[in-house]
């Protein structure tokens, strides 16, 4: 009965175009045949394609409504679930799911298309249009030694850096900030050119900084940093022996910043194709426990 109503619906509803997933194409010539042999008001063309497959994901509304029934996700607009509401409420524009479906294009062979090619869409978009803030997500204290007690030190960097129509935000540089963890390391690997004892960093829109104490608590957790700033830096500045700084971290002023919960959310499965399963399981044992981690303890600008 669906192959029969699907031609007549079609065709009393004007539609010209009637765009079908591969299995419909051994239904096509019953299609056709109706059309061409009842009195219907349009004559509608089946065009068959290959669905949407994406790494790491399920698109079947079957699936997605068994989690939603199940709460193994919060509901169809969890921002982990690859529904328009979902993906909406994580703050992607409908700019970014048209530049992905235009680089994409149409295929009739399956495929499984990469999710990195819609973050990656996603980025590009948000690029051009975020306004940028700072925001420490794991922080450990930093404390400026070489500067006064009481220094508020105003700072004016741009809101977007391409776009100086739309203004500066304030930020404030005083004695003790937050960093956040992932940018300080004790492992002295060549590499790694965020901070860590005895070198040098540069917070973003401020100074270059110099790491000389670590302080840590009764656990060996490090607690906080103690470092002297270079204050001829300023604005992107060389160190007065002309010396190149190459890594760049985020930061925020410990008494001008506000505690923010922050959510981190990550792809929803835990492998590159969740529909392949072992023998005696479903789907649902691919997903991906970390998929959301709250953070409760985060710093971010006031602007």
């Amino acid at each position: 009965m669906y192959d029969y109503a699907h031609p007549l619906s079609d065709a009393i509803e004007g539609i010209t175009h009637s765009i079908c997933t591969l299995e419909f194409q051994d239904h096509r010539p019953f299609y056709d045949w109706c059309i061409e042999n009842l009195p219907t008001p349009s004559r509608p063309r089946q065009y068959e394609f290959a669905r949407l497959n994406m790494t790491y994901l399920v698109l079947s509304k079957r699936k997605l409504l068994q989690m939603v029934k199940e709460k193994l996700v919060s509901g169809w607009d969890d921002p982990r679930m690859p529904t328009l509401s979902g993906i909406r409420r994580r703050g992607v524009r409908p700019e970014a799911i048209r530049n992905f479906t235009r680089r994409i294009g149409v295929a009739k062979a399956q495929s499984l298309i990469d999710f990195e090619v819609f973050e990656d869409c996603i980025r590009e978009d948000l690029d051009e249009c975020a306004e940028r803030s700072m925001a420490v997500i794991r922080p450990i204290k930093v404390i400026i030694t070489n500067l006064a007690e009481g220094t508020k030190e105003e700072l004016t960097p741009a809101v977007h850096p391409k776009k100086p129509e739309l203004g500066k935000r304030q930020i404030y540089f005083t004695k003790e900030l937050y960093i956040d963890e992932s940018d300080f390391s004790e492992n002295m690997d060549p590499n790694f050119f965020r901070l860590k004892p005895g070198g040098e960093v540069r917070l973003r829109n401020a100074y270059v900084i110099r790491c000389q104490e670590v302080i840590k608590d009764p656990s060996g957790a490090v607690r906080e940093l103690h470092c002297v700033y270079d204050p001829v830096t300023l604005g992107g500045k060389a160190p007065a022996d002309g010396h190149k700084v190459k890594g760049i971290i985020h930061w925020v002023s410990a008494s001008e910043c506000i505690n923010a919960e922050v959510r981190l959310y990550g792809r929803l499965f835990g492998v590159r194709d969740p529909e392949v399963v072992p023998e005696g399981q479903d789907f649902k044992s691919n997903l991906n426990k970390d998929s959301l981690v709250v953070l409760k303890n985060a710093k971010i600008e006031r602007a």
